[in-house]
């Protein structure tokens, strides 16, 4: 009976200690890694498994060298028109004519384009600006656009033919400068062009 005494608190002691270094101790909880952190992929805290790293974002409207804005996969021009005396004779022959509601350039379309990149390879000094334009027909702002992606196709036609990138402004007049003035199907198709100036460079700029 004494030796039940004696050893029944030395049980109960024994118990509680190892409750307290065993019962309480929890399993780690995963850790989220922060972003750009080396280790293994993140735990998902759902039970949904492994979260894969986040590509990166490639917002596609920088040119991944350069930093330079594109138009399609060719960087815009740096070069300035007003910086140039502009020859609006020069091409005027070669002007570009587009279908309705479109920027394709039809076949027989392809000598003008032809013509301006022998002129401009027999002249490497100066330089190029293309007006895109449209006729009467849609919003101002759909227009702008047109007129725009007309440009940037014979801005594209050119340089295929060899003319470099650097030596082509682009500019957009949508609607704005019809050269006729007729509400018809004849003078619509004649104010969906794109329009060739030459550009001379000026004395000391």
């Amino acid at each position: 009976m004494k030796l039940n005494k004696l050893f029944y608190p030395l049980f109960i002691a024994l118990v509680a200690t190892s409750l307290a270094t065993t019962g309480c101790k929890h399993k780690p909880v995963g850790v989220t890694k922060l972003p750009g952190q080396n280790g293994p992929p993140i735990a998902d805290q759902t039970g949904g498994g492994n979260i894969p790293p986040a590509p990166p974002v490639d917002t596609g409207d920088k040119n991944p060298n350069s930093g330079t804005p594109v138009t399609g996969n060719i960087p815009l021009s740096p070069i300035n028109p007003d910086n140039f005396n502009q020859d609006r004779a020069a091409f005027a022959a070669n002007t570009v004519h587009f279908p309705f509601d479109s920027s394709a350039i039809k076949p027989n379309e392809q000598a003008n384009i032809t013509a301006v990149a022998s002129a401009l390879a027999a002249t490497p000094g100066n330089c190029l600006l293309i007006e895109g334009h449209c006729d009467e027909r849609g919003t101002e702002e759909y227009n702008r656009a047109l007129g725009e992606r007309r440009a940037d196709g014979l801005r594209e036609a050119l340089v295929k033919q060899g003319v470099s990138a650097d030596r082509i402004a682009t500019r957009s007049f949508g609607k704005d400068k019809p050269v006729d003035p007729g509400h018809n199907e004849a003078a619509f198709s004649k104010n969906r062009r794109g329009e060739f100036i030459l550009l001379h460079p000026k004395t000391g700029v």
